[in-house]
């Protein structure tokens, strides 16, 4: 059990790849290579990923580990502005061990958390095959090339049954246990979560016993007030923008079908989760002798801690009223390599937050829980004592990782010397400027 910051085990539920150019390579051949997801550069030097007709840019906030905290920003990007760990599998386990962390879960970005680029795309058929090539090189490359130190995660073809249950299969058989999708797929043109549409979806989930991930703005976006609102607003309400969603699944039939029906949601923290089972668990008594509601032998809290896990980054009030959240429910993340991750710094920013717990809870939070859930056990494949944040620090440093801050620059969203915060409408003017030279660029090609 851990006694102190160095002795911890530390699983992050919730990290993300910048996917590389050469991604699908070794996955297709041919004219489905030739018609796959292309990564380009814009004449200003900035990627953006081509698909089908669409296209997704980079973003600033989305990779910007190793850089002064005053040149973050949602500003337009490239490889080349990011350390390498974002697109390289080699360069992030060496930052997943000077941060000392142990394993990661990791979602993608140029598909969207959603999958959403395969969801837009018009050729169903080619999606399916780009889709899955993706599974492959996550689960074969990406996470194959360190066993035990990744969770595979895969993405479904939520929009055929037939082939959703086929790839849930073709995954479970790779040993995958966690798959990725929308907390409201009706904002993809899909029935809701409550339609039968997804009945044979829950069943095969439950049957080969994986758990679904819910990351936050997949489905219910983060709301902010006006175009005029300082963007600082927008921030600090994106993990309670989850809450929706939450909401809305708590009263998912699935819940009561299945048992062992697991709902993680991603980067949702935990500070707000017991004021929310009190509310769900209020309006449910005083309103279910009316609504039909499946929750009358049982409480919506009750149910809550069945089925989901809560993950955090930074909470520290939610982890002083831990007994109120619920030890089993909670796990660690850190987000790398998006704003809010902490890196290199996250064993002892996580530290300060949970070193009044009991070993034991410590244990759960930090590991134990997210092995449980996810049906993941990294020490079937390195011993524990090599998976310590002492331990990996020690390889780190043995291989000289460089923590060193780098400057990139990039465009500011507003001009030096404007008086005022930064709000939502001057990101607009930068993502459209961006957007339109990204049309013209491929106008050109």
């Amino acid at each position: 059990m851990a006694t102190n910051m160095n002795d911890m085990v530390l699983i992050s539920t919730d990290d993300h790849i910048c996917e590389p150019p050469n991604l699908f390579d070794n996955h297709l051949s041919g004219e489905a290579l030739a018609k796959a997801p292309k990564l380009k550069t814009d004449k200003n030097g900035k990627n953006y990923w081509s698909y089908q007709g669409k296209t997704k840019p980079g973003i600033g906030l989305n990779a910007v580990v190793g850089r002064p905290l005053e040149e973050y920003g949602m500003e337009p990007n490239a490889l080349e502005d990011m350390r390498a760990g974002c697109y390289d599998v080699h360069a992030r386990v060496n930052d997943m061990n000077v941060d000392g962390i142990a394993v990661q879960m990791n979602f993608g970005n140029s598909i969207g958390f959603d999958n959403d680029t395969f969801h837009q795309a018009e050729d169903k058929d080619l999606a399916l095959t780009h889709l899955r090539a993706w599974n492959d090189w996550h689960v074969d490359e990406w996470c194959g090339a360190y066993p035990g130190r990744f969770i595979p995660l895969a993405i479904l073809p939520t929009w055929d049954m037939k082939a959703m249950l086929a790839e849930i299969k073709r995954m479970a058989d790779k040993g995958v246990t966690a798959v990725s999708m929308s907390e409201n797929p009706t904002k993809q043109g899909l029935p809701s979560i409550h339609n039968e549409y997804w009945t044979p979806f829950f069943k095969a989930i439950a049957d080969h016993d994986m758990s679904i991930a819910l990351h936050i703005g997949s489905g219910n976006p983060v709301p902010h007030a006006s175009m005029e609102t300082p963007i600082e607003a927008w921030i600090t309400t994106m993990p309670l923008s989850i809450s929706v969603g939450a909401a809305d699944w708590l009263q998912l039939k699935a819940l009561h079908d299945y048992p062992n029906l697991r709902v993680a949601l991603s980067e949702s923290s935990i500070g707000w989760i017991p004021y929310f089972l009190e509310r769900a668990d209020f309006s449910n008594w005083r309103h279910k002798a009316w609504t039909n509601s499946r929750f009358q032998d049982i409480k919506p809290s009750e149910l809550f801690r069945r089925h989901f896990l809560c993950c955090f980054i930074d909470d520290a009030f939610g982890l002083k009223h831990l007994d109120e959240v619920g030890e089993d429910i909670v796990a660690f993340e850190t987000d790398y390599p998006h704003s809010d991750a902490v890196w290199p710094n996250a064993a002892e920013h996580l530290w300060e937050q949970v070193k009044h717990l009991s070993d034991a809870q410590i244990a759960k939070v930090t590991h134990e829980n997210a092995m449980r859930f996810f049906r993941f056990d990294p020490f079937q494949h390195i011993p524990r004592e090599e998976l310590t944040v002492g331990a990996l620090r020690a390889k780190a440093a043995a291989a000289n990782v460089d923590t060193t801050p780098v400057s990139t620059g990039g465009a500011r969203p507003v001009e030096e010397g404007v008086d005022r915060p930064v709000t939502s409408g001057d990101l607009g003017v930068m993502f459209h400027k961006h957007a339109t030279t990204i049309a013209e660029t491929e106008s050109a090609a």
